[in-house]
């Protein structure tokens, strides 16, 4: 789950609690003795150092209700493999609380291991209006956002300077700024995160948002990739490598790699998570001070954004559904979503702090981040995730490595998503 990072592991971390009061998702009447008791929470590795004290607070006063968190690998796949593992077992199993990977959520309701949950429960009103859909499988709750995420396009805002030049809002402008501008400061031009994993299923499926498609509709049951606006994404991507000035060393990037190669000052442009913007403007890193976050651009304008970050889902099963609702209620107080910020730079699902100016001084890139979310797109929406995921990773590779054209690319993703959605 470092999407997302993206934007983060610790962000998952996170969630996995949130997860712990959706599960309470229902009544709190539910369950031996109301529902109250101890929680595991189970989320990948916890790398952000703010998720301790968090639960402590939490676990100080509520001693008959209290959490304990179980790491499992860094890995997002792994994690994945380790949940559905203990979920198929049909009994209670090890987990109450799930901090998923926002894709995720349509596959455990899909398969009813995780419990659906009353809106009025949850404060869903106060959340940034595009979370909350990421979180819904066929129309009802079955997670709670705790943690979201956009992409953005850091920038050298130094060297556009220089040039006099705006960031780029547009394709052309992004390439042409790319191609000229770059290499007469010793910089590759572009770079995403373009190794096959889910990354590159979140550049592959920004690039043909941005372009007006899209690739499944009705939770997974249709196909919608078969169009020119989704040849022109995946073209997008293509066109870049072919022309250099998206380096081929980008294709073997996840989140970390990029983030290290504009940290250290090799490229131009970068799309990542704000986690990235975090981590360059930090002490002592070499473009600290040199740099400047846009939305991603699209071909007449600001593209579209895939939503990243973690629900908290509750496992099926549990005992003790009013305490992981209340901690739920816990963890998406603004007191702790000001945490999961200011602590964890992770970006928060209350709308509010977007606007809060003091956090905006701290964290500049928070309006731009309001805007992307704003308009950003879920992943599609399946049952079988996991399946459409390692499809466009296999397919827009191909592309991008020249092996396929775009136009074939396209047919192909088609043929190939259609026998799943079977």
């Amino acid at each position: 789950m470092r999407w997302i990072h993206a934007a983060g592991r610790g962000l998952l971390v996170l969630v996995v609690i949130l997860t712990g009061y959706a599960a309470s998702g229902a009544r709190g009447d539910e369950g031996p003795a109301g529902g109250r008791g101890p929680l595991t929470l189970a989320t990948a590795g916890d790398l952000t150092g703010y998720l301790g004290s968090v639960l402590e607070g939490w676990n100080r006063t509520h001693p008959d209700e209290k959490v304990t968190l179980v790491e499992l690998p860094d890995s997002a796949d792994e994690t994945h493999a380790q949940m559905t593992t203990d979920l198929r077992g049909g009994e209670r199993g090890r987990f109450d609380i799930l901090n998923i990977d926002v894709s995720w959520t349509s596959e455990f309701a899909a398969h009813g291991w995780i419990r659906p949950l009353a809106r009025d429960r949850f404060p869903l009103d106060t959340f940034l209006p595009p979370v909350v859909d990421t979180a819904t499988y066929d129309g009802q709750l079955y997670a709670v956002p705790y943690v979201t995420n956009a992409g953005l396009l850091l920038y050298r805002k130094d060297i556009l300077a220089k040039e006099g030049l705006d960031p780029p809002r547009t394709w052309a402008e992004l390439e042409k700024q790319a191609k000229t501008i770059a290499p007469r400061y010793g910089l590759d031009g572009y770079a995403g995160q373009f190794l096959p994993y889910e990354g590159l299923t979140v550049n592959a499926a920004e690039a043909v948002y941005s372009a007006g498609g899209s690739i499944l509709g009705d939770e997974g049951e249709r196909v919608t990739v078969n169009s020119m606006a989704a040849r022109d994404g995946i073209d997008f991507l293509a066109r870049g490598v072919r022309e250099g000035w998206i380096p081929k060393q980008a294709l073997t990037y996840k989140e970390e790699e990029s983030k290290q190669a504009f940290q250290d000052g090799r490229l131009l442009f970068l799309r990542n998570w704000p986690y990235a913007y975090v981590g360059a403007s930090a002490k002592g890193s070499p473009v600290a001070g040199k740099i400047g976050a846009v939305p991603l651009p699209g071909p007449d304008g600001p593209g579209t954004s895939v939503l990243g970050g973690s629900n908290l889902a509750v496992g099926a099963h549990t005992e003790h559904p009013d305490s992981a609702a209340r901690l739920l209620a816990y963890l998406t107080s603004e007191r702790v979503q000001r945490q999961v910020l200011t602590r964890g730079a992770l970006p928060p699902v209350r709308a509010d702090l977007y606007e809060d100016p003091e956090l905006i001084r701290e964290f500049p890139y928070l309006p731009t981040l309001r805007e992307s979310v704003l308009t950003a797109a879920p992943r599609p929406k399946s049952p079988r995730y996991d399946q459409v995921s390692l499809v466009v990773q296999a397919v827009v590779h191909d592309a991008m490595t020249g092996r396929e054209t775009p136009e074939a690319a396209v047919r192909r993703l088609a043929r190939e998503l259609d026998a799943i959605a079977r």
